[in-house]
């Protein structure tokens, strides 16, 4: 991947996505309600049957499927500056919901999402979601939020890790946002160390707000960690800015906002 690949999108990223229209229709659509249905129901009964752990991996067959059918390279780098007994605060930019089929496929360690409140009921997605731990949480309440990541806390121990996306939605243009508290104020309040994750090219693959996907590439650098008992609440600014420069030092030029083509 070259420091150009997230630009704005070309003539050339169009007719791609045109041109692979009826494959994404035809093949890739039906198979991911089919693998979605199926390996959701797994999720829930592993999960039920034998424990969280085993129904987790249910979601990484699933997402790595996902990614070879859409013929999407994932690269992930810095995992060995991690510990896989320590359990973190993982923290990413958001460009696109491949995001998630991305690091899911390829991250190969427990951890535990944060989801909106409206995926729950969502057939073979929420089901799984569900069944093996992710942490569903009402946006359009605080109070409400708030219970449901104090509710997950016993779970983060011995390598299971929560992931937040700190900006709270996918960046429209693929452009890193300004981050929201939230995930860090858990970090403190747990005195979990943040993993900062940078997540570049998913936008090519599937855009904010759009349901044209296409093949590509994607890079996912996985940082080294950063202990948050050296910042503290009152330096919780402070921060949030140095997990915000980890993550941009991931992405290009364009991903970062320094440059508009």
């Amino acid at each position: 991947m070259t420091e150009n690949d997230s630009r704005p999108e070309g003539a050339g990223r169009t007719v791609l996505r045109w041109l692979y229209l009826p494959y994404a229709w035809l093949v890739f659509g039906p198979f991911l309600l089919v693998t979605t249905l199926f390996w959701g129901v797994a999720a829930v009964l592993t999960s039920k049957l034998i424990n969280q752990r085993v129904g987790f991996h249910c979601g990484t067959i699933w997402a790595w499927c996902l990614c070879r059918v859409n013929f999407t390279w994932v690269r992930l780098s810095g995992r060995e500056r991690t510990d896989p007994d320590q359990s973190y605060v993982i923290m990413s930019n958001h460009q696109s919901h491949f995001d998630v089929l991305a690091f899911y496929s390829s991250w190969g360690r427990q951890f535990r999402w944060v989801i909106k409140q409206e995926l729950r009921h969502a057939p073979g997605l929420g089901w799984g979601c569900a069944a093996v731990g992710h942490i569903f949480i009402d946006r359009s309440n605080r109070e409400r939020a708030i219970a449901s990541l104090s509710a997950a806390r016993p779970v983060l121990t011995n390598g299971v890790s929560v992931m937040f996306f700190p900006e709270g939605s996918r960046s429209r243009d693929g452009r890193m946002r300004p981050f929201k508290k939230g995930g860090f104020m858990m970090a403190l309040d747990l005195g979990l160390p943040i993993l900062p994750v940078s997540i570049s090219g998913s936008r090519h693959v599937l855009p904010s707000r759009k349901m044209q996907i296409s093949p590509g590439r994607i890079r996912i650098t996985v940082h080294e960690p950063i202990d948050v008992s050296e910042y503290g609440l009152e330096r919780r600014d402070e921060l949030m800015a140095d997990v915000r420069d980890k993550i941009a030092s991931g992405l290009t030029p364009y991903e970062r906002g320094e440059v508009d083509a």
